[in-house]
């Protein structure tokens, strides 16, 4: 890490991506995001097993985009500490030219964006570090333009971070606004519905300075009515039930407590 990087880190503050980090064993956090981590653990168990449960799944959604939508641009909203294989390693193993754009807003992200960036020599990514829940920084940035043409489908992905936004209504249909006919949206977001034990969870990453907002079903169906998107078969699903491998056992519900689903705008 640089030493500008370091110098920007709030040290008293937990970041989700840093918790999400060191709950699945990575290395890149600071005590403030431990101690984050142990209270959502004790909170709910479960957080581990969801978590690998959601990586799995984003792995699907990516290589459904690419090799069944024919996707070959992709959007990574709150990309977090790479974790192998990221999204674009995905991709680019179905489409060798596929382009894809990270954005996160976390310093130790950014210290890590040249993992994101080593793509096929065919391919592109590129990375743009900006606040989710400011979208017309990310809609504006060089990068975007430079690496994504936006007169051609793209993939939007919003995986495990929208429920660190309240107006996730808001947030969606502004990014999506200057997408073309025939992009996608893919997301995963927390719910007490599945699992009633992340309501504490909830209150114990917003004790810690990470405000959650949990949704139901129908209200993540809602996300993608108010965008004018087509919901695409499953639906809006617990997320290990969203096309599953064949023969894959699927995990008890009560491992879970994400939906997720995939549109398709018009």
């Amino acid at each position: 890490m640089t030493g500008n990087n370091a110098e920007r880190i709030d040290l008293s503050r937990a970041h989700s991506a840093r918790v999400y980090d060191f709950i699945l064993g990575g290395k890149d956090n600071y005590e403030a995001d431990r101690a984050a981590a142990a209270a959502a653990l004790e909170a709910w168990p479960g957080l581990r097993t969801s978590m690998h449960i959601n990586r799995a799944v984003m792995h699907r959604m990516a290589n459904w985009l690419a090799s069944e939508a024919k996707v070959d641009q992709f959007l990574d909203i709150g990309t977090g500490i790479p974790t192998a294989p990221n999204l674009h390693q995905v991709v680019q193993g179905v489409t060798p030219d596929a382009r894809v754009v990270y954005v996160d807003n976390d310093p130790i992200v950014l210290a890590h964006a040249r993992a994101l960036l080593t793509g096929t020599p065919e391919g592109r990514t590129a990375y743009i570090e900006a606040d989710m829940r400011e979208p017309d920084n990310i809609l504006s940035a060089p990068e975007l333009h430079e690496t994504l043409d936006l007169s051609r489908p793209v993939a939007l992905t919003i995986i495990a971070v929208l429920q660190f936004v309240e107006d996730a209504d808001g947030l969606i249909q502004r990014l999506l606004e200057p997408l073309a006919s025939g992009s996608y949206l893919a997301l995963t977001l927390a719910t007490a519905e599945l699992a009633p034990e992340s309501a504490a969870l909830a209150a114990a990453y917003t004790r810690r300075g990470i405000p959650m907002y949990l949704r139901t079903r129908s209200e993540v169906e809602e996300l993608f009515a108010g965008a004018g998107l087509e919901l695409l078969s499953p639906g809006v699903v617990p997320m290990h039930h969203w096309r599953p491998e064949p023969g894959e056992e699927l995990a008890e519900a009560a491992a879970v407590n994400m939906y997720a689903g995939v549109g398709r705008k018009p």
